[in-house]
């Protein structure tokens, strides 16, 4: 079983635990957080659990950073969903491991009585190659989105958006690692290895 929870990345000098809209959380012993090695120039990712972080937090850590943040919701190691947005409001978000989004995320059809005949039947890959069209159609517009913001946080990236592109339609077994390479590709500096 692989990690569900949150991928938390901003700018701060100090640890993003310290933020306001943690308040409530850190101080509880049994909330698995975790700082993973800060960037240069304060970039932090900090793991939470699933269940402490919704999506409406984003804007409060922009906010308390005065600097963009995004946030990748991580289920079972297998798919991300990463949403970004800077001080000015704007937004973005991208699948990591799409193929992995399209099957997980694939609404049961509402006459199928037993959903393993529906995942094992021809409509059901029919149904996730639509979904895996619909997510891969959206990749060069989250692609140019993600380097804009990475610009608005004042990152000199020299990243193509093909190679964006590229990283974007990648498969991996961990999301986790997709997510750490985005930012490297974006032009992050990266952390230092241990």
């Amino acid at each position: 079983m692989g990690f569900s929870g949150h991928l938390v990345f901003a700018r701060s000098q100090r640890p993003l635990l310290e933020a306001p809209l943690f308040v409530d959380i850190a101080p509880e012993p049994d909330v698995e957080a975790h700082e993973w090695p800060t960037r240069p120039g304060g970039w932090r990712t900090l793991r939470l659990e699933l269940g402490i972080w919704e999506y409406e937090m984003l804007s409060g850590l922009v906010e308390w950073t005065g600097a963009p943040a995004c946030v990748a919701h991580v289920t079972d190691s297998s798919t991300a969903l990463v949403t970004g947005l800077s001080p000015e409001g704007h937004h973005w978000h991208a699948w990591l491991n799409p193929d992995n989004a399209a099957s997980t995320f694939l609404r049961t059809a509402a006459d199928v009585g037993d959903e393993n005949v529906w995942i094992n039947s021809p409509e059901f890959e029919a149904a996730v190659a639509r979904k895996r069209a619909e997510l891969d159609a959206e990749v060069p517009t989250n692609a140019e989105l993600a380097l804009a913001w990475a610009t608005a946080a004042g990152v000199r990236t020299t990243a193509e958006q093909h190679h964006i592109e590229e990283l974007l339609r990648t498969h991996a077994t961990f999301a986790e690692d997709l997510f750490a390479s985005l930012l490297d590709e974006l032009d992050f500096p990266e952390a230092p290895r241990s």
